[in-house]
């Protein structure tokens, strides 16, 4: 009898590994043409360095992901470029997008092992922003797979940053606020329903976590949009983001749920990855979850 239970056991559990989906967000930095130091010397307009490009490899082939967002993709050539490179490394995503938005430099884009179902590209969010109209500057990339347990939809995020021209908004706070809040609305009007939508929202959104644009795409008045999940490394260390100007380290970067798929996620958690790779790859650190789904292939 215990022989049987211990193979009825392992059997369970195989079929639940074998049944993960992961899914992974990560800020690649400036995967594109971008000014920067580069062994000690100024490059204007400079592609990412191979030393960099090689470390995003090794992450990315850590973590294996079979559904991986993007942030700083450069337009689609850069995409093509970091697709084909991926490949010969091991990891194939033959499914591939880019959203091409306000920001003229960085984009949001999704890789995949698995087929999109359906593809939306939010180009123009609209905001108002000071009393002027203004979309959302890298849009949001909605992308629906469809899965066993029902379709459930990726959408992608980078919101402004805490660079600012506008002395009356400081580190962009108002802005970046706004955008959260136009974010929050277009993922209500795509599910009206959270509770019974299944939906994550990911990205890098340039706060910490009790940051008014935060705390914004995660409700509005009585209802809950989506709650953040849980996510450490290897040494149960938080953060995502190293800030170089300022040696700081912050949590900036991440994945939400829908109260619908949170008892899909396996463990109800998410790891960050501080493996092979991360500290040359990129200033930001990937997060990354299981989902206890079977994709339709």
């Amino acid at each position: 009898m215990r022989q049987l239970l211990a193979l009825f056991l392992f059997q369970l559990s195989a079929a639940l590994t074998a049944a993960a989906l992961t899914v992974a967000a990560y800020n690649v930095e400036n995967y594109t043409l971008a000014d920067r130091m580069v062994d000690g010397v100024f490059r204007p307009a400079y592609p990412k360095p191979e030393k960099e490009k090689i470390a995003l490899r090794q992450v990315i082939t850590g973590m294996a992901p079979d559904i991986l967002a993007i942030e700083e993709m450069g337009p689609q050539a850069f995409l093509d470029d970091f697709q084909r490179e991926l490949k010969q490394a091991g990891q194939d995503f033959p499914h591939a997008v880019v959203l091409e938005a306000a920001d003229a430099d960085r984009h949001v884009a999704v890789l995949s092992k698995v087929p999109f179902k359906e593809v939306r590209r939010h180009a123009k969010v609209p905001v108002t922003y000071f009393g002027q109209p203004e979309v959302v500057k890298r849009g949001v990339l909605e992308v629906v797979f469809a899965t066993a347990a029902g379709d459930f939809s990726l959408f992608v995020v980078h919101l402004k940053s805490k660079h600012t021209e506008r002395k009356d908004d400081p580190e962009s706070a108002q802005q970046r606020a706004l955008e959260a809040e136009a974010v929050r609305d277009l993922v209500l009007a795509r599910h009206p329903d959270p509770a019974k939508g299944k939906f994550i929202v990911c990205g890098d959104w340039n706060d910490t976590r009790n940051s008014r644009p935060v705390q914004a795409m995660q409700k509005r008045g009585e209802t809950i949009i989506g709650e953040l999940v849980p996510a450490a490394d290897s040494r149960g260390e938080e953060w995502t983001h190293f800030y170089r100007r300022d040696a700081t380290y912050r949590r900036i970067d991440y994945l939400m749920v829908s109260p619908a798929l949170k008892s899909l996620v396996a463990d109800g958690r998410a790891k960050i990855w501080d493996g092979p790779g991360a500290p040359a790859a990129s200033d930001h650190r990937a997060v990354y979850l299981q989902l206890r789904v079977d994709p339709v292939r």
